[in-house]
């Protein structure tokens, strides 16, 4: 057999070059950036919903970490990397170990991964029982530190339906009412307990008039239209009765719930917060 030179079988081998890392670069301008990282990136996920169901849908991404004085910059592909690896539904758990993994793997002392991304119930209607799915805008914050602790976030937007107290109380017949959306976020104790997102938009329909629903017949018009009617509520109402269930919720520490109603009789909304620390 015909030996091979060593010079003719480095021909085709790939040059050996010395590539800079630019990012790891010292700055003499001796300044901390709070946040640094990637935006408004789009990417396939799974979420974990009810009873252990997964949903498949697609959410906008942001991942920062804080930046020391002394480097000139972060590593924006790792960010990339970061959510390529990331396999399991998202969960507040899920969710805490993805920040962790960040910090580790960007070599950081803080960061904070934010989703955000339409979330599907599927509902019944009350007397017909036919099915559809309603979508909701649902959004995951996760802020770790390198002491290992992780604050996470769940937020979700319900649509419901709000029928005023004062124009039913006033009116010889009928009351106005409007669509309305609350907004649910909630801080989890991912170390005793997690929390779906059907469990917050329940919180959120069961304080409103009445749900809403993607598909109805005319019997189920009938009893949305009378339900809320026999269970009118103020904007200062919703926030209030919402509250009071995110209060008995043991897998909350602390909450902001918003309502606004887009009003049908003004060319403006009504609108209630409550922030609160359990």
């Amino acid at each position: 057999m015909q030996s091979i030179s060593k010079k003719e079988s480095d021909v085709n081998a790939p040059e050996k070059i010395f590539i800079a890392d630019v990012q790891a670069f010292a700055d003499a301008r001796n300044i901390a950036i709070d946040d640094v990282g990637i935006r408004g990136l789009r990417y396939p996920l799974t979420v974990a919903g009810r009873d252990g169901a997964a949903q498949a849908t697609v959410a906008e991404v942001e991942l920062t970490v804080g930046l020391a004085p002394e480097v000139k910059g972060t590593h924006m592909s790792r960010f990339v990397e970061l959510m390529e690896g990331w396999q399991v539904p998202l969960s507040a758990a899920a969710l805490g170990h993805l920040a962790r993994a960040m910090l580790e793997r960007l070599g950081a002392e803080r960061g904070a991964i934010s989703l955000s991304f339409p979330y599907f119930i599927r509902k019944t209607a009350p007397v017909s029982g036919v099915q559809s799915l309603l979508d909701y805008q649902a959004a995951a914050r996760a802020i770790a530190a390198a002491d290992g602790s992780v604050e996470t976030r769940l937020t979700l937007t319900a649509p419901v339906t709000s029928l005023c107290p004062c124009s039913k109380e006033i009116s010889a017949y009928g009351a106005h009412n409007q669509r309305s959306h609350v907004t649910i976020e909630a801080v989890v104790d991912a170390r005793t307990h997690d929390l779906v997102y059907e469990e917050l938009a329940a919180i959120a329909e069961q304080g409103a008039s009445c749900e809403i629903y993607g598909l109805l017949k005319r019997p189920d018009e009938k009893y949305v239209t009378e339900r809320a009617y026999d269970n009118p509520k103020f904007v200062e109402d919703l926030v209030r009765d919402i509250a009071l269930a995110l209060d008995a919720h043991p897998a909350i520490r602390a909450y902001v719930v918003e309502a606004e109603n887009f009003e049908s009789i003004h060319n403006h909304s009504a609108y209630a917060r409550i922030a609160r620390s359990k």
